[in-house]
């Protein structure tokens, strides 16, 4: 099953760009769900963070997922770039942000779902992919 993953897995250097499109886009997906699932009207949009303030059950951890999607972003953005600028090899780069991405994508979707313990082990999941890139790009920059 692993080994499917790393042959869907392109080595051309657009699909880590790809991936890090992806990642970038998943908080507004996520906040999608927040809105829809609190009942966000067109009205609401005049102060949407007025909406959020008192947001309960599943559109608050929607949110939650939201902001922690924002948080994390730019660490991985940060990874996947300084392993391309250190040459790490670009099909490993590739695969450690698209697992990041399939992890992420797990991670809002165990927020969502209330899945707290499986949703802390995402989140140190998909940091790991994170580190290992920058762990990557140190080791062949030595």
């Amino acid at each position: 099953m692993i080994s499917a993953f790393f042959d869907l897995v392109s080595d051309k250097v657009a699909s880590a760009i790809w991936a890090m499109v992806v990642a970038s886009l998943l908080p507004w997906a996520v906040s999608i769900i927040a809105k829809v699932s609190g009942g966000f009207r067109v009205r609401n949009n005049a102060h949407p963070r007025d909406f959020f303030k008192n947001a309960t059950g599943m559109m608050a951890r929607a949110d939650a997922a939201q902001k922690n999607s924002y948080e994390t972003l730019p660490v991985f953005l940060a990874a996947v770039l300084v392993a391309m600028l250190f040459f790490v090899p670009q099909s490993i780069i590739n695969v450690l942000a698209w697992l990041y991405v399939i992890i992420r994508i797990g991670y809002c979707t165990a927020y969502i779902t209330n899945l707290s313990t499986f949703r802390s082990i995402l989140w140190v999941l998909s940091m790991a992919c994170c580190l290992m890139l920058f762990y990557l790009a140190i080791r062949v920059s030595v």
